[in-house]
């Protein structure tokens, strides 16, 4: 990209779906916009033209061959939107002709470019349709005293009017506050009577709810119970088989990793889920009460056996769990039992272990402390709260991570981010004349924000685990496989922890707890075949290949491939890979080691090796963590609770709806609110004081805080992790990994 190409940031006004896919530049006077799955640059055509881009709508664009199959669904889904609404315009056009030919000023409806002082035309037609209608649905939200209120979807200025035969739109202008108010209040009414989450309008299909039933108009009937648990479900659950069917078409080809995710219910009962991952998407098999066999290998063993049987031996490489030993012995005798796949255990939940030990450190515990010092301060008073966002644009300084003991660090690093509008906030007259600067808590912020020596540990304790925390984020990433990333990652993290402090001694500490919980990680063949094959680091490396990684990859071929014949072609087409021959030394290909994923570069360049290439694909195409998915309000207590065989066939039905509707609508940039109920799993420590006092609960006034900004940094692309991982892997100590009583012993016998 060249240097003359200044970011943009993507504000909150930028309401098209497009935009979370595309990074904004500015070259000279001219804006240009890149995908953030191929990087391509589009120096015309603005946004429509990324959708078109993005869904695979040839014409003005070429098709992005990397971008995730559900965003690819989205902006078709979006394109046709656009058809229906321009179809709809035109017929409201010929409606509002018919309700009132008499008013040319009415005829200019129709074009809302054109809508000025039309407010006496409006009250003559707005009876008839009132008469007619009962229902009024809009996109965009006005901002009331409260604060700005989310917007979706639609353009400002537009919503609609539902009449018996169309949906009409109009300017937001043109109704009352009091009509949007009345809307909004029966959808939180509804909301709250239920106990549903308030992040409901967050879902995909809120919106699509909305517009259905204000397209139905008048007449519109609303489904009944027996409906929803009866035909509803049915077709519904109909719609997610045949998605869930089409990715098991896909793994053949890319073979698929076991995922088996356990919860621990609020009752007491141990739920184990099962899903199957692959690149086409992540897919919710079955949930099954392990309460009475959890802490029982052989009984656990059997049961993932089982599903491991019901998908196909064929299919899977791996199965991942966590890292208890009940886990450990029965993953081990799967392997047995089935010699084509390895158990592995979450890197995610390696990482998090190593970061809580990380934080034991007393160190760094106390650096944490000091820091949460602030946090709870300034998130339990909403006037701190709102002078804080206005200096630092918006933004929170808490930042949710991955884990729970990432969290820790994320939010150390978003401190050091916001080291200078912190220190302008505590330095202005605004907080001298602020009554809680002067409080205890006050003092103790200011005190810390002033002092040198935390910000310089801060920085430290940033520097040694930012590394890490790119591990986390590359091996939880819902969209790109980690397998072809992981060994690099840890490689770098470790390489940087080195180069931070230097002297052996102090650096080996760290070593010491990242080789401890990462052991089972670094003796997986999969995570160095994953190196091996990833043509951006294999080329990269100057002389041989360490022996480590050579062993693990020959390892794979005897395990994942059981002809052979087709492991010694594997073997002969090695040589092929290592010397670039034919297609994987063309210029092309040499180019696109870097931005193709190394699956997607195997598929395009390695048809002169087509065994090594089939195995490359299915190793390439792994995870490497459970990956979180949100799992609140899904009824798996009521589904094992079940009695009844009929109801029990229903729950089960409702619970694959909803487990996999939830798969469909992965975010990788979801904002989490620091205060939200849902985040405090993560976020307890940061805001939560130990001892609240009455006149903080008088003064304590929700409604008073502004609400944070949008991100109006560029968002960091999957992409820009793995550029940083470079390229170069020399450092012979990382991959040695020997313990200090063991390195003394060879140093002495040599």
């Amino acid at each position: 990209m060249g240097s003359n190409l200044e970011p943009i940031p993507i504000t909150s006004q930028k309401h098209d779906p497009a935009w979370k896919h595309c990074q904004m530049f500015k070259n000279g006077d001219r804006v240009q916009l890149k995908c953030v799955y191929c990087s391509k640059m589009f120096k015309g055509g603005g946004i429509h033209r990324i959708k078109e881009h993005l869904a695979g709508q040839k014409g003005n664009a070429s098709t992005c061959l990397r971008v995730p199959p559900d965003v690819k669904i989205n902006m078709q889904q979006s394109l046709d939107g656009v058809v229906v609404k321009k179809r709809k315009k035109q017929k409201i056009a010929a409606e509002i002709t018919k309700l009132n030919p008499v008013s040319t000023d009415m005829e200019a409806f129709g074009n809302d470019e054109q809508i000025v002082n039309t407010e006496t035309e409006l009250v003559a037609v707005s009876s008839e349709i009132e008469a007619n209608s009962i229902m009024l649905a809009s996109q965009e939200h006005e901002t009331s005293k409260s604060g700005p209120r989310r917007k979706r979807g639609r353009r400002k200025g537009s919503g609609v009017i539902a009449t018996a035969n169309s949906v009409v739109p109009v300017n937001d202008s043109l109704f009352s506050k009091g009509m949007y108010d009345n809307i909004h209040m029966a959808i939180g009414r509804f909301l709250f009577d239920i106990g549903a989450p308030l992040d409901a309008v967050n879902s995909a299909f809120f919106l699509p709810m909305v517009e259905a039933i204000a397209s139905g108009g008048s007449g519109v009937m609303m489904p009944s119970y027996t409906e929803l648990q009866g035909w509803i479900l049915k077709s519904s659950f109909e719609e997610v088989k045949n998605d869930v069917d089409r990715y098991k078409g896909s793994w053949s080809r890319t073979g698929c990793s076991v995922l088996v995710d356990q919860q621990n219910t609020v009752m007491g009962r141990i739920v184990l889920n099962f899903l199957v991952y692959s690149p086409e998407g992540v897919v919710f098999l079955k949930s099954v009460d392990a309460s009475d066999i959890i802490n029982l290998p052989d009984a656990l063993y059997d049961l993932i056996r089982k599903v491991v049987e019901e998908i196909g031996v064929r299919h899977v490489l791996q199965v991942i769990t966590s890292m208890e030993e009940h886990y450990i012995v029965a993953g081990r005798r799967l392997s047995n039992t089935f010699p084509t796949l390895y158990w592995a255990p979450c890197a995610s939940h390696c990482l998090d272990l190593i970061f809580e030990d990380f934080s034991k450190l007393e160190w760094i515990n106390s650096i944490i402390e000091q820091a949460r010092s602030i946090t709870r301060f300034v998130y339990n008073h909403s006037v701190v709260l709102n002078m804080l966002r206005r200096y630092t644009s918006g933004h929170d300084i808490i930042e949710p991570g991955t884990t729970r003991f990432a969290t820790n660090f994320s939010t150390l690093k978003q401190i050091v981010n916001l080291k200078h509008a912190l220190q302008s906030m505590v330095t202005s007259q605004e907080w001298m004349d602020c009554p809680y600067s002067r409080k205890p808590g006050g003092l103790e912020m200011l005190d810390l924000i002033s002092n040198q020596s935390f910000w310089t540990s801060c920085t430290l304790i940033v520097n040694l685990t930012n590394p890490l925390l790119r591990v986390l984020r590359i091996v939880s990433c819902k969209r790109r496989p980690a397998m072809g990333y992981v060994y690099a990652g840890m490689y770098r993290a470790k390489e940087a922890i080195k180069k931070e402090l230097v002297k052996r001694e102090e650096y080996m500490d760290y070593w010491n707890i990242i080789d401890h919980w990462w052991e089972q990680q670094w003796n997986l063949p999969l995570h160095a075949s994953g190196f091996y094959l990833n043509p951006k680091f294999f080329y990269s490396i100057e002389g041989d290949i360490h022996n480590e990684i050579l062993s693990g990859m020959f390892d794979c071929i005897e395990k994942l491939v059981s002809d052979i014949t087709v492991q010694d072609k594997i073997i002969k087409e090695i040589s092929l890979y290592k010397n670039a021959a034919g297609d994987l030394g063309r210029k092309m290909a040499v180019r696109s080691r870097d931005t193709l994923l190394p699956a997607e570069w195997w598929s395009t360049y390695g048809g002169s090796c087509p065994n090594l290439l089939r195995l490359a694909i299915r190793i390439l195409s792994q995870t490497c963590s459970l990956i979180g998915y949100k799992q609140n309000q899904i009824p798996f207590e009521r589904l094992h609770d079940a009695k009844n065989c009929l109801e029990r066939q229903r729950l089960c039905d409702l619970v694959f709806v909803q487990y996999n509707l939830r798969l469909r609508q992965i975010n990788e940039q979801d904002i989490i609110d620091p205060l939200s109920f849902d985040s405090n799993g993560f976020l307890k420590d940061w805001v939560t004081e130990k001892d609240l006092c009455s006149d903080d609960n008088v003064n304590a006034d929700f409604m008073t805080l502004n609400p944070p900004s949008v991100r109006k940094e560029l968002v960091r692309s999957p992409h820009d992790e793995i550029e940083d991982l470079g390229a170069g892997f020399n450092d012979y100590e990382i991959f040695k990994r020997v313990k200090d009583q063991e390195e003394d012993n060879i140093e002495g016998n040599w």
